[in-house]
């Protein structure tokens, strides 16, 4: 199990059994825990989505803790999920993806939804998209998910931005 993925299933399972927030270890880190970085934690069970949450740029002093927060958000705050259980623990598949910084583009034409992940804006709604999801193989629908997440009409102009992630199972 990668180190990011370990912390992310400590930090929920010691929040979920004693509501403790695990403090992780601020010396002696690999390099890829001690920079900043946006990042989603995603739970699923049986390959079910069971909670994600994340930010789109860092939020904490390294991406050890944007981890330790965003895991135990996505087992609690998700509201599209109840909270997770003590126990269904044992069930949870962690996955955490660390972002690259966002970069504007033009228009659709420099997506590529197994690729990138984009970021759609309009006012002051925004709605992210991981990329290379199940079931979302095109641009299109990529680009129609993330507006009614962040619920801008179908059709609106938008300023579109995109990244990319390191995925950790």
């Amino acid at each position: 199990m990668h180190p990011l993925v370990a912390l992310a299933k400590e930090a929920v399972e010691r929040y979920i059994r004693s509501g403790d927030i695990l403090t992780p270890p601020q010396h002696d880190l690999p390099a890829e825990f001690t920079r900043q970085a946006g990042v989603f934690v995603s739970l699923k069970i049986k390959g079910q989505l069971r909670g994600c949450i994340g930010t789109f740029q860092p939020t904490e002093p390294n991406v050890a803790n944007e981890v330790v927060r965003n895991a135990i958000s996505a087992a609690t705050r998700d509201p599209r999920f109840t909270p997770v259980r003590d126990h269904e623990l044992d069930s949870l598949e962690y996955s955490v993806d660390v972002l690259s910084p966002t970069e504007p583009i033009a228009d659709k034409s420099q997506l590529d939804p197994k690729r990138y992940g984009v970021i759609v804006q309009a006012g002051g709604r925004r709605g992210l998209l991981l990329p290379d999801l199940e079931g979302v193989d095109t641009t299109e629908a990529q680009l129609d998910i993330a507006m009614r997440k962040a619920g801008i009409a179908p059709g609106a102009p938008v300023t579109l931005f995109r990244f990319e992630v390191k995925r950790y199972h």
